[in-house]
């Protein structure tokens, strides 16, 4: 396959196509993921009575990376739910790190930069704010 046809098989069409189906398949999965996870919490704990007496401030190790993925491997409700609302999050940051490789092969070098600008916008509202 030459130069040529490479950039031809990297049109707009065909990116917006990958696109949709990477945004249709990142909601679906994580959607099949939070129902597990409120499968295994409503198994465990659907029986529990909910106290709205008093509230308690939330400590728990699933605000982090490390907690949420040891409590998935321990089949924790709570843990499953917070995966998959964390891969809900990573939809989009996926699809704008895509559209920022798709520019680049397409040699697009400005929308390379603002697509690049905002991954940098969204990386710092997520992990320097």
């Amino acid at each position: 396959m030459n130069a040529n046809a490479k950039h031809e098989s990297w049109n707009d069409q065909r990116i917006e196509v990958i696109i949709g189906h990477l945004l249709r398949t990142g909601v679906l999965i994580s959607a099949a993921v939070v129902l597990l996870g409120g499968a295994v919490y409503i198994a465990r704990h659907g029986h529990e009575a909910a106290g709205y007496r008093v509230f308690h401030g939330d400590t728990s190790p699933l605000r982090y990376l490390g907690g949420i993925l040891h409590g998935t491997a321990h089949l924790s409700g709570r843990a499953i739910i917070q995966l998959g609302m964390l891969l809900l999050i990573a939809t989009p940051v996926a699809r704008v790190l895509f559209s920022a490789i798709a520019f680049a092969v397409e040699r697009d070098y400005l929308y390379v930069a603002f697509t690049l600008i905002v991954l940098g916008v969204i990386s710092y509202s997520l992990f320097g704010a």
